[in-house]
């Protein structure tokens, strides 16, 4: 809440109007914001943007772009190094972290992974699945043994490998995916079109801005924002 603070004081302050945020407990939860119009934007994965665009009508705005102007990520399933797995066949009766049923790194690119090798029922492939609820949460169980093998964003593992040298040391990649759109920012249908390209404009030209690039930098670790469109 800290980092969104910083934000909504930076937004609050160009648009000239009051941000309250709220983290909501689950991926799934958001849809229902959205549907019901409890919200008027959040920040979504490419999965959980498409659901939601689907089932609400809602719009992305902008998505994160890094310095080196990389604005994509990639799901990947990893593994520790000294748990002998070392393919699929290795995976059968382990334990698998997933994100969450709207994560397209943590979940949705882990099932077409199960069914292009094979793997009709993968509940039944597995001696236990379930849902961390974060990617840091499943790289986090996959490194202190709660799961054998975890899901995650690799924008993720690599967030937590700068703060922790057990990762690097630790775990192993075992499966790298396509790249697909990072998480942008998303509002929802029929929100003031003034509004909408207010607050469109602001986030592209936060990195313009000083206090702007200082707001980025704590809560995106360098990433600026890019028109999605």
């Amino acid at each position: 809440m800290d980092r969104y603070e910083q934000l909504s004081d930076y937004l609050s302050a160009k648009i000239g109007r009051p941000i309250r945020w709220r983290v909501v407990p689950h991926y799934g939860t958001i849809i229902d914001y959205f549907r019901s119009s409890e919200v008027d934007g959040a920040f979504l994965g490419s999965f959980s943007y498409v659901l939601v665009h689907v089932i609400a009508g809602a719009e992305v705005l902008v998505r994160v772009e890094d310095l080196s102007g990389r604005s994509m990520s990639r799901g990947v399933i990893f593994v520790r190094r000294d748990s002998g797995i070392k393919s699929i066949r290795d995976m059968k009766g382990k334990r698998f972290a997933f994100v969450a049923k709207a994560s397209t790194a943590g979940y949705l690119l882990p099932l077409a992974y199960f069914k292009k090798m094979g793997i009709k029922n993968y509940k039944a492939y597995f001696k236990e699945v379930y849902f961390a609820g974060t990617h840091t949460e499943a790289i986090q169980d996959v490194l202190n043994g709660k799961a054998d093998i975890g899901a995650a964003k690799n924008t993720d593992l690599e967030k937590v490998e700068a703060t922790n040298s057990r990762i690097k040391n630790d775990l192993m990649i075992l499966e790298r995916f396509s790249e697909v759109p990072e998480g942008g920012f998303t509002v929802r249908k029929g929100i003031d079109i003034k509004l909408k390209k207010k607050l469109k404009q602001v986030l592209l030209d936060m990195y313009k801005d000083p206090d702007g690039q200082n707001v980025l930098e704590k809560f995106w670790s360098e990433k600026v924002y890019r028109d999605h469109g």
